[in-house]
């Protein structure tokens, strides 16, 4: 009995020892850690604006909410001709803001509320395509009623071609840094892993604040109005292998 008692565990204590060998085994060296060359490459086109997207609002007030709603729709639809005179088409012009709110006035000394007026903003948003005829479509909007032109924002409306371009580019320097980079540390290029790319196109933006109010102020004999140049830039991040 003492013997087969002996025995068993011994059997145990072998196969344990055997197995935590086997496990032992198993793990091999990790694989070394892939190489790789990360660069990032610029592209920049420079473009002439070839629309204008314009605010053009009218604002009036009235003793009523009627004759305010009145004057503005009357003052408002002036504009609209002004700018349909000038070959924008319909398409073009919307509507972006209409609002209508009373005006209180409060005594000074009493803070008691006085008399009340209605006031009305109509802002249309207006495509312009034909920039040389723009500070005069201002002109205009101006003498037939506008009294709030601001926010001229200048674009490119087809920038396909440009951006293709700027990308080009972007590649080109991407691929010449890396070249330098590799050549200067001894190293060889291999295949191309990830790619990545970034577009950044800022508009500037011209503010006019025009006078008219219906015609009641004479407006300027042209405004001057000076588009610049747009600023399209590509960013386009590579990684390489390295052998």
């Amino acid at each position: 009995m003492r013997t087969k008692f002996f025995l068993v565990p011994a059997v145990l204590l072998a196969a344990i020892v055997l197995s935590a060998c086997g496990a032992t085994t198993v793990v091999s060296n990790p694989a070394p850690t892939q190489r790789t060359l990360s660069v990032t490459g610029t592209g920049m086109v420079y473009l002439t604006p070839d629309v204008a997207y314009i605010n053009i609002g009218v604002h009036t007030e009235q003793p009523t909410a009627s004759e305010a709603v009145s004057a503005n729709n009357d003052q408002t639809q002036q504009v609209v001709n002004a700018v349909k005179n000038f070959g924008v088409d319909a398409k073009d012009i919307r509507t972006t803001n209409f609002s209508i709110y009373p005006n209180t006035q409060y005594d000074q000394q009493t803070g008691k509320p006085g008399s009340t007026t209605y006031i009305v903003d109509n802002t249309i948003y207006v495509t312009v395509h034909q920039l040389d005829k723009l500070g005069d479509l201002l002109d205009a909007t101006v003498q037939a009623g506008a009294n709030n032109v601001n926010s001229i924002q200048f674009d490119v409306f087809d920038k396909t071609s440009a951006i293709q371009q700027a990308r080009d580019q972007a590649v080109k320097d991407a691929q010449t840094q890396a070249q330098g980079l590799a050549s200067a540390s001894g190293v060889t290029l291999g295949s191309v892993q990830t790619v990545s790319f970034t577009n950044e196109i800022p508009q500037p933006v011209t503010d006019v604040y025009g006078k008219g109010g219906g015609g009641l102020a004479a407006a300027p004999a042209s405004v001057p109005i000076n588009t610049g140049q747009l600023t399209l830039t590509v960013t386009v991040d590579m990684t390489y292998e390295l052998k």
